[in-house]
């Protein structure tokens, strides 16, 4: 992996990363610490000037204190670089609500050892004493009270599981459409998505038709940049599915055609399969053809391992857009570095107000670690700033390339549902979600009409547009925001508006004003 290279890079190679075979370096390196050794025991034999011939003691002592240092630093490196050689995803669950993205969420931290009997046991017991017996496994994703009450996921759950290959952080996003805008906060963080839809009768129509949560959170995760989704179709083992290869392809044949229209290759980038959240079958394991006759694909768990991980780039300009921030021992800042890596002792800056802050620490999945890189969830403890003079929607940024804080940008944008009788045209007032931004924005001009067909600017002048319309304009926010244009960093680029708790459209940073 190229982080592991940039820490073998940062640390003194040691003879085993050679295969054994030591290098001239490493062989000076040896010889200054016999030469260290001999010192220290020359001196503690009150000798070390008669052998020397120096007449200041103490000085081979800096020496030891370096070796130590050495050692350490090297078996730490040596630490990070083991938790390091498996590849690492965000996997953020999205669909419609009551589909069982927590209660399949839960399950595969139960296959994967994340979770012992005995809290599942407690858990059937939490859940039947509710009348909720199969809610249970949603509980080791939904974990506060409010949730586990109303059985919908409110925040964004985090979780962490690993295969014999790959290091997954789940996010489990709300469904439910009152808390849509924790679902962009959780897509925003992603790698890939897992589509959750339920097979059972009834339950697929609602969550597909319009006003239903699986065409919004599509929609969104292609516009947050989750390029790939696996569509799990769930609860094959309810009495109206009986694992039923007709309601299977009904639900398939139905999705493909919005997959396309959404922005997905559905060939390259789709892969569709059955599974049974609450029972786990065809998660770790292939279904039993005693079950299911007809599948002849891969499980869950499989189809995860082979998804192929996103380009980043360990060398790029440090981002780390922040969705949270806490005080421990310091100010304490969470997120997902987009580029770049960072190592404790790091100088970087806090955008958009150009604060100057020094790196404390690094955790990584709960360890600390001396260095991490693009597509870690990172929690990062800060010196220089106070926890209060951060806001979710700064970015963690290098300082000698600094992240372009704006108040107006020139946006592409693809109109896919006003509200009724609303006309978009200058001066329409939105919700602009964007990274780990919500900013309330105002279209302030717009430029030119884009022909859907030839994808090419119309030359008429173009005064409003309605559904369906491609269209470049200017976006005014009220605040200054870190963005950045969509060709440059495409997860700092993209964005979608939304008013009255729905998206109304979907764009990207074209262009911004020269600073």
């Amino acid at each position: 992996m190229d982080i592991e290279a940039e820490i073998r890079a940062l640390q003194l190679d040691s003879a085993e990363d050679n295969n054994d075979v030591v290098n001239p370096e490493d062989a000076k390196l040896e010889k200054v610490e016999k030469e260290d050794e001999v010192e220290v025991e020359v001196e503690v034999e009150g000798m070390k000037d008669e052998v020397h011939g120096r007449s200041q003691p103490g000085q081979a002592e800096p020496k030891v204190k370096n070796k130590e240092v050495v050692a350490l630093e090297d078996a730490e490196a040596q630490e990070e670089m083991e938790a390091n050689k498996k590849r690492h995803l965000n996997v953020v669950f999205i669909g419609h609500v009551d589909a069982g993205k927590s209660t399949t969420g839960g399950q595969i931290l139960f296959l994967s050892g994340q979770v012992d009997d005995r809290t599942i046991h407690k858990y059937e017991k939490e859940a039947k004493d509710k009348s909720r017996e199969s809610w249970y496994m949603a509980y080791i994703m939904d974990t506060n009270e409010e949730e586990r009450v109303k059985g919908k996921t409110v925040e964004v759950g985090r979780a962490h599981f690993e295969t014999e290959t790959t290091r997954f952080t789940i996010l489990d996003a709300p469904g439910h459409k009152s808390y849509v805008p924790n679902m962009i906060s959780g897509a925003s963080q992603a790698d890939i998505g897992v589509l959750v839809i339920s097979a059972r009768k009834g339950e697929f129509e609602t969550g597909y038709e319009r006003g239903g949560q699986t065409r919004e959170h599509v929609q969104l995760a292609k516009t947050l940049g989750v390029a790939k989704l696996l569509v799990v179709v769930n609860k094959m083992d309810d009495p109206t599915v009986n694992w039923s290869k007709e309601r299977y392809d009904e639900i398939e044949s139905k999705m493909t055609p919005f997959l396309k229209s959404s922005g997905y290759n559905v060939k390259k980038d789709v892969q569709f399969l059955p599974i049974s959240g609450l029972l786990g079958s065809n998660m770790k394991t292939r279904v039993d053809k005693s079950i299911c006759s007809w599948w002849n694909g891969p499980c869950l768990f499989e189809a995860l391992d082979c998804i192929e991980v996103p380009l980043r780039d360990p060398k790029g300009p440090f981002r780390m857009p922040i969705i949270d921030k806490f005080k421990d021992m310091g100010t304490v800042v969470m997120g997902k570095v987009e580029s770049g890596s960072v190592c404790e002792g790091d100088s970087l800056l806090v955008m958009p107000n150009k604060a100057q802050v020094k790196v404390v620490a690094v955790y990584c999945d709960e360890s600390k670690v001396r260095c991490a890189g693009p597509g870690e969830n990172l929690r990062v403890r800060l010196s220089g700033i106070e926890e209060e003079d951060i806001l979710s929607g700064f970015v963690l940024s290098s300082v000698v390339k600094p992240i372009p804080a704006v108040t107006e940008f020139t946006a592409q944008l693809q109109i896919l549902e006003l509200l009724e009788n609303a006309i978009f045209t200058a001066g329409y007032k939105a919700v602009l979600h964007v990274h780990s931004v919500v900013e309330e924005c105002e279209i302030v001009e717009l430029l030119q009409q884009i022909d859907p067909k030839t994808r090419k600017p119309m030359k008429k002048k173009v005064l409003f547009v309605k559904n369906g319309a491609v269209v470049v304009c200017r976006v005014q926010v009220n605040n200054s925001i870190c963005v950045e244009k969509f060709s440059d960093f495409p997860q700092l680029g993209r964005f979608t508006l939304r008013t009255e708790g729905k998206t109304i459209a979907v764009g990207k940073v074209t262009d911004l004003p020269v600073a």
